[in-house]
């Protein structure tokens, strides 16, 4: 099975429109592309690049000006190159319309329904999603969190990057009553808010899980985590 084509972390997401926009010319006449299509796909591809790009320098600018602002205040040596200077951004691309990525996704949509589509063009213009290894069933284990959210306590879980091969996650609760752990839902999507009145007296809740596959547990159950609440 495959995985999602399109890249989660930003830098990465650039770099694959990057190669999107260079290798998609050779393609154009084969999958009926109009000039407009690859104009617009460019144009997205170099506006994102350049935000990224002004993104980081004035990410980095910020941090040197933090930096100053407390050696002003508390005192100490200055660096060798003095206060920060103004930061110089890249030269200005044309400016296009928010949704890049929900742009591209459509491209691609229609160039993989083209008849004449094939793999390799897809290897080539960075739209084929890597074959993902599914895990091991009997050994796969959740990662969760638990922490005071206002009035309730919420539970951080996820897929762990296996959701095309999970059903839900099944969740349990300790509260520290002597009964135990028991059942707290079957939840289907990652993160889930224990909405359950806190208690007066200060007490631990205890929480853990584990995924489901047809409708039966699979692999490990999570390690426990706890947070104290009430009082």
């Amino acid at each position: 099975m495959k995985g999602n084509y399109v890249q989660a972390n930003d830098n990465a997401f650039a770099a694959q429109l990057i190669t999107f926009k260079g290798e998609i010319p050779s393609y154009a006449v084969v999958l009926k592309l109009t000039n407009d299509q690859v104009t617009s796909q460019a144009a997205d591809a170099d506006y994102f690049d350049y935000c990224l790009k002004c993104q980081g320098i004035l990410q980095n600018a910020a941090t040197q000006a933090t930096g100053w602002k407390d050696l002003m205040r508390d005192g100490g040596s200055p660096p060798a190159t003095g206060a920060p200077v103004a930061p110089v951004l890249p030269a200005a691309v044309p400016a296009v319309a928010p949704g890049i990525e929900a742009r591209f996704r459509a491209l691609v949509k229609s160039i993989k329904a083209n008849a004449a589509y094939n793999e390799a063009m897809g290897q080539a213009l960075g739209i084929e999603a890597a074959q993902q290894t599914p895990p091991d069933l009997t050994t796969i284990q959740p990662e969760i969190d638990a922490y005071l959210n206002g009035a309730n306590v919420q539970v951080d879980w996820g897929w762990g990057g296996y959701a095309n091969y999970l059903d839900m996650c099944h969740l349990q609760v300790d509260r520290g009553d002597g009964k135990g752990y028991v059942d707290l839902c079957y939840d289907t999507t990652p993160g889930y808010t224990d909405t359950t009145p806190l208690p007066a007296a200060p007490v631990k809740w205890t929480y853990r899980a584990i995924y489901r596959v047809n409708d039966a547990n699979v692999g490990l159950w999570s390690k426990p985590v706890s947070v104290t609440v009430g009082g």
